[in-house]
């Protein structure tokens, strides 16, 4: 096994050291895939011949070292491919690596008791199809006709998946850059049921990205927003914009669109995170001319905020509405 899924337990307001993270992973091997917005994938074939260790051996060495250098501690799935260790990753837990072994039939053993939405890229939609027709475990994928799967879900998704229930890996680590990117969290104090708070949550981290963007003197292709719940799961949804911005109005309207999208109804929200991704120098992007008077004020508006937060620090400007929000920090 030479591949490493790795999910460092960041606290909640420490979503943006994972680029800190992920540079020390690249202190064993520079094949690393970020997996906003707390793990990566590793590729160590490499760095097992370099160091003179195994993957398990390594994996306990990065386990050390983020604890001692970060005090964040990770889980670690192992195997021979990227999608075989993010399965293995699910069964981890701290201190112990989760290893699936590289033998054929052992692969196919490891796999047959887990539920089709183990997969990466299987939503609930396409579990709740196959468990409609008894299809419920990846063995019993495994073992139906691929016609059958290709009828249910389509022929390329039904071909993938039946290729992954056999253990099948064809993935490979791609390398991105998740250092440009920006990101920031808003914890609530209590598991948050309100729609209205959620939203003045996003309000107060998109005027946040917004200021850290135009400080930098950067513009951010897309947006991405992160819903953790109170039984820790996680949904992420990201949006890629008309065009590259740094303005906080223009961040917080796809922030707005995307929590929207999710239809949460009485969701027990724990904290919501933005992140702006693709950043891009501001003097080499492509920007709309305007000639909305109302567009243009606040956007003089911006100008003033950004003046007094650099003069007397970040909290000296809160987003309208971002008070009285029930443990968040509108800087934080």
């Amino acid at each position: 096994m030479t591949i490493l899924c790795v999910r460092f337990q960041l606290p909640p307001t420490r979503e943006a050291d994972l680029p800190r993270l992920l540079g020390m992973l690249e202190e064993f091997t520079p094949v690393v895939q970020a997996l906003p917005p707390d793990g990566a994938l590793a590729d160590l074939r490499g760095a097992e011949r370099y160091f003179g260790r195994d993957a398990l051996q390594l994996a306990s060495v990065i386990r050390v070292r983020s604890l001692a250098l970060y005090g964040v501690d990770c889980v670690i799935g192992a195997g021979p491919g990227p999608m075989l260790a993010r399965v293995a990753l699910r069964d981890a837990v701290p201190g112990v690596t989760c290893a699936v072994p590289e033998e054929r039939d052992a692969i196919a053993e490891f796999l047959a008791d887990k539920p089709v939405a183990a997969l990466p890229g299987v939503g609930a939609a396409t579990a709740r199809t196959l468990d409609d027709y008894g299809l419920d475990t990846l063995g019993r994928v495994a073992a139906a006709p691929l016609s059958t799967l290709q009828r249910l879900i389509g022929a390329k998704a039904g071909r993938e998946l039946h290729e992954k229930a056999n253990g099948v890996d064809r993935g490979r680590v791609v390398p991105n850059a998740v250092s440009r990117s920006l990101a920031t969290e808003r914890p609530f104090g209590r598991d948050e049921l309100d729609p209205d708070r959620h939203r003045r949550a996003l309000l107060s981290a998109a005027e946040e990205i917004g200021a850290r963007l135009r400080a930098l003197e950067k513009v951010c292709r897309t947006l991405t927003l992160t819903v953790r719940y109170a039984d820790r799961s996680a949904t992420t949804r990201s949006r890629k914009l008309n065009e590259p911005t740094a303005h906080s109005p223009d961040l917080t309207r796809a922030a707005y669109g995307m929590y929207e999208a999710l239809g949460l109804q009485r969701a027990r929200v724990r904290a919501i995170a933005l992140r702006a991704e693709g950043l891009d120098p501001a003097d080499q992007a492509s920007h709309q001319l305007t000639f909305d008077p109302v567009d243009e004020k606040v956007r003089r508006i911006e100008e003033v905020a950004d003046r007094a937060r650099a003069k007397f620090g970040p909290r000296a400007v809160m987003a309208r509405g971002t008070r009285g929000t029930g443990g968040v920090d509108p800087s934080a």
